[in-house]
């Protein structure tokens, strides 16, 4: 999907539940890759192991709340079991973070209605857009 949106994939990696190696991965790719957004899948529900949310808000300087309240407020006309998710997003330095869902369905479902708004949003982080681009 990201792709077919003009994205480049730069890296992918599937990682255990361990908040230290999610950390160390989300700070190497916003520091020294500098790469505009990554995506986790995974990780953001109430089982013990579900540390993603934990782990993103550790690294991020400041919160994109609105993100992770869109996708699920979206997700929530599919499915009620999306009240369920503890997603958050977060920028570190010129880096959005966003957590997704874990099932490939739900991913599709998120993306496809992020991806909309995401170039705007990413224009204004690095810099490119301005604050005012209307209502689209």
């Amino acid at each position: 999907m990201l792709k077919a949106q003009g994205y480049e994939v730069v890296e992918t990696h599937i990682l255990p539940d361990q908040s230290q190696i999610l950390k160390r991965h989300l700070v190497r790719l916003a520091d020294q890759r500098q790469v505009n957004v990554i995506f986790t899948t995974g990780g953001t529900g109430f089982s013990e192991r579900d540390i993603t949310p934990e782990a993103t808000m550790e690294v991020c300087d400041r919160m994109a709340n609105g993100i992770a309240e869109a996708i699920r407020y979206h997700s929530l006309a599919i499915t009620g079991r999306a009240m369920l998710s503890r997603a958050v997003s977060g920028i570190r330095k010129k880096t959005l973070i966003v957590n997704l869902p874990g099932s490939p369905k739900a991913v599709e479902e998120s993306l496809g209605y992020l991806l909309a708004h995401l170039g705007h949003g990413l224009g204004i982080l690095r810099g490119t857009d301005g604050e005012c681009g209307g209502n689209q």
